[in-house]
């Protein structure tokens, strides 16, 4: 027997669903990845891909092509398909979605301030940052010398702020504290991201 939130459920989820199934259509097939195997160089892969979905995000990649070039597409790819299914989505599953770019977020914070501990320029390690874990005040994290002012001019606007409340100290950031940090953020983090989903039944408590 079909529940009465079935009968409405075209209307809230039935595009959405659509979409799914259609980037579900446009994953690589077993037989694309072994023909992938056989190609010699990177044009070789490109030329392969440009018969599949990844191919509008490739076709104007100049000659010679590098690794990295073809990572940041086919990741520009996901993200692009990812920020359409989350601007389709409603409760409960668009807080979902966002649920699932905090972990995105805590390894860009910590990318940025571990590499500007050790000098590394920061518009370099802009660049290295997962698109998904992006926001907007994220190049002022190399600004902040300890916790707290990490917390208080950067992080205080951002979904992760709530996880912060164990993290704030006046100690210099250094390589342990930003460890003991990233573990503080993620541990908080996936707590709160298994209440929420046994809140809403998607797992058993």
């Amino acid at each position: 027997m079909y529940s009465w939130e079935m009968l409405s459920f075209n209307i809230h989820d039935g595009f959405l669903e659509a979409i799914v199934r259609g980037n579900r259509s446009g994953l690589l097939t077993q037989a694309d990845y072994n023909n992938l195997c056989q190609c010699e160089t990177l044009d070789d892969i490109k030329m392969h891909l440009s018969a599949t979905e990844y191919g509008p995000y490739l076709q104007n990649e100049p000659s010679p092509l590098h690794t990295t070039t073809i990572v940041e597409k086919c990741t520009l790819k996901l993200v692009d398909e990812y920020k359409h299914m989350l601007c389709q989505a409603n409760e409960p599953l668009s807080t979902f979605l966002q649920y699932i770019t905090y972990g995105h977020m805590i390894d860009n914070v910590v990318l940025i301030v571990t590499g500007t501990l050790h000098e590394r320029d920061v518009n370099e390690l802009l660049e290295k940052c997962h698109p998904l874990g992006m926001f907007d005040s994220i190049a002022s994290l190399a600004v902040a010398q300890n916790m707290r002012e990490l917390y208080r001019l950067v992080l205080v606007d951002t979904p992760l702020a709530p996880y912060f409340s164990e993290c704030i100290t006046s100690e210099d950031l250094d390589d342990m504290n930003i460890e003991i940090m990233r573990n503080t953020l993620y541990k908080a983090y996936l707590e709160d991201f298994y209440k929420f989903c046994v809140e809403t039944r998607w797992c058993d408590g």
